[in-house]
């Protein structure tokens, strides 16, 4: 038990700073492998582990239902004062699933973002909860170091396609 404490609670270490000198002209994510592909091309120029909102399976439908959208979408801008240390912002909900939530008289849910652990709760602390559970509201969750090497890599206006 005390491994375990010591384990997930130790510092975050400090990875050296690596920019990516590969172009990155799209990102794939795989919801089901909880992976995120940077890529050129059809090349993957770096891959990670992330983490979904709390109820992964199927498409984001609605406002409040913990899904992470599905589809096709680009990266609208980036965000250095969001509540999460750094973010992305996705293009969800697009024209056709803002109609289908008018017409079926629901809020699609907005805000959907690829970003870092919450700013208020030390890094430490949220490194192996990360690891190990889907916790966003529907965002794409990834460690603070890793959205600084990807905030720094994409530009706005990248394609970003998310597979279930």
């Amino acid at each position: 038990m005390l491994a375990f404490l010591l384990f997930s609670c130790s510092p975050e270490k400090e990875s050296p700073k690596i920019m990516l000198t590969t172009p990155i002209d799209n990102i794939l994510v795989e919801k089901a492998k909880r992976q995120m592909h940077l890529r050129n091309g059809d090349v993957v120029v770096k891959s990670y582990r992330i983490s979904l909102g709390k109820n992964p399976v199927g498409a984001k439908v609605k406002s409040g239902d913990n899904k992470t959208p599905e589809g096709n979408y680009t990266i609208e801008r980036h965000n250095p004062k969001s509540i999460f240390h750094l973010s992305l912002r996705i293009s969800y909900p697009n024209a056709e699933q803002i109609k289908a939530a008018k017409e079926g008289n629901y809020e699609p849910g907005g805000d959907i973002m690829i970003h870092g652990y919450p700013n208020k709760i030390p890094a430490f602390l949220f490194k192996f909860w990360h690891k190990w559970k889907d916790w966003t509201a529907g965002c794409i969750a990834v460690t603070n170091d890793e959205i600084e090497e990807i905030y720094n890599a994409v530009k706005d206006g990248t394609p970003i396609t998310i597979l279930p």
